[in-house]
């Protein structure tokens, strides 16, 4: 069970920090939830304490395993698939998987594709929100400002 204070990451929304652990009642039957604070938008989000292990979340990487994901980010190998519909499914499978290191891949893959041939609508509201799930973690971790980490995350995917 996780604490106030402790910094954790919801594979679909991101990281965040537990503001509260409060006990509601939603749909007729009353349980307790985590309220996560994310870092970007000023998002709250209602996580059911007892669904944690099927959601996916987990305490966010320490600044070593951050700073590794970083390093790796310019060595990720990208599909490139190209049904629209076969990538997307694709990359959403990443984005729940929560690994840090698919939902760069995703990030990659799209940022790439955006630059070649431009993206869907679709594929454009998913490379915002795995950028967003991607920084949230790694602003978190390295103790760092969005604007500052999302400049040096382009810099890596760039090269």
């Amino acid at each position: 069970m996780f604490q106030i204070g402790d910094k954790i990451v919801h594979p679909m929304h991101g990281a965040g920090v537990i503001d509260a652990i409060v006990r509601k009642k939603v749909s007729g039957v009353t349980r307790d939830y985590y309220i996560l604070k994310l870092p970007i938008g000023s998002m709250m989000v209602m996580i059911p304490t007892e669904n944690c292990d099927e959601i996916g979340v987990r305490p966010i990487m320490d600044k070593i395993a951050s700073d590794h994901v970083i390093a790796l980010i310019c060595t990720i190998e990208v599909d490139k698939t190209a049904s629209w519909n076969r990538r997307y499914r694709e990359n959403m499978l990443r984005l729940k998987s929560g690994d840090v290191i698919e939902v760069a891949r995703v990030v990659k893959s799209l940022m790439l594709r955006e630059g070649d041939r431009g993206l869907s609508t679709g594929e454009r509201k998913m490379l915002h929100s795995a950028k967003q799930i991607l920084l949230s973690e790694l602003v978190l971790s390295q103790n760092s400002s969005y604007e500052e980490m999302e400049l040096r995350i382009n810099q890596e995917m760039a090269q």
